[in-house]
């Protein structure tokens, strides 16, 4: 059914237009677009209309969602897809955001056969197959930077190929090899400093797991590329050929 999804959305894109004043006002808050090509930012722009026409959006916990709050949560998912395309969020609709962070019951049962359950507060979740979840307040305490977002949408674009293991389907032409052995090796560096308690530069929550590596990596890879690829140039490799996008290069120095 590729024909109709692809008459649908030239269909979308004939009839739709984005506002130029709401375009933007949102744009000017989001200084990673800083670098984009005129190109760039018309396909930026055409990806988030039809980001903004193919998914539902749910507002909850008494929050309000207008054209501009959409808008801006289009345009930062829309980043790491510039050179993908759309397909790559197909399997799900829905985004939903609460005015804050939300909480999410949780449930492990440990060795000894003992269920424990809590409330865990969250900024944001990604379910395989489901929703994307998003705090408004997270995303806006950050003063244009675009984390949580892109952080939740890193996850998406790694279950599209199973559970998020920080091991995305790659490319033709891309190493599955070199992939885990430039991601291995600093998520082992990462984990054996956090747990000395050194101070890091990434957040210590990115040693939670290989995928919560992965989706701060990508965070981190779009909206501070020079350190990253300062820091970790091996994987800013892996990145900038899975993303098919070189942000260090485009933001300069």
């Amino acid at each position: 059914m590729g024909w109709l999804r692809n008459w649908r959305r030239r269909r979308v894109l004939a009839r739709h237009r984005i506002d130029a004043s709401l375009w933007q006002r949102v744009a000017a808050g989001l200084p990673f677009l800083r670098g984009l090509d005129a190109a760039e930012l018309r396909r930026l722009q055409e990806l988030s209309l039809l980001f903004l026409a193919e998914k539902e959006f749910v507002a909850a916990g008494g929050l309000e969602l207008d054209d501009a709050m959409r808008l801006a949560i289009a345009v930062q998912a829309c980043l790491p897809i510039l050179e993908l395309g759309l397909d790559w969020y197909a399997g799900w609709t829905g985004i939903v955001v609460y005015p804050g962070d939300f909480r999410v019951p949780r449930a492990e049962l440990d060795e000894a056969g003992v269920l424990h359950e809590w409330q865990e507060e969250l900024a944001g979740e990604s379910w395989e197959g489901g929703p994307v979840v998003l705090s408004w307040d997270a995303i806006g305490a950050r003063d244009g930077e675009i984390s949580v977002v892109v952080h939740e949408f890193a996850h998406k674009l790694d279950m599209a190929n199973g559970e998020a293991d920080g091991a995305p389907p790659l490319h033709a032409g891309m190493d599955r090899e070199a992939w885990r052995a430039a991601f291995g090796a600093a998520y082992e560096t990462f984990c054996d400093a956090v747990e000395r308690g050194r101070r890091t530069w990434l957040d210590p929550y990115a040693a939670e797991s290989p995928g919560e590596f992965f989706a701060v990596l990508s965070e981190a890879f779009f909206e501070t590329p020079n350190a990253t690829r300062r820091r970790y140039p091996e994987v800013y490799e892996q990145l900038r050929r899975f993303y098919r996008q070189d942000p260090a290069r485009r933001l300069g120095a």
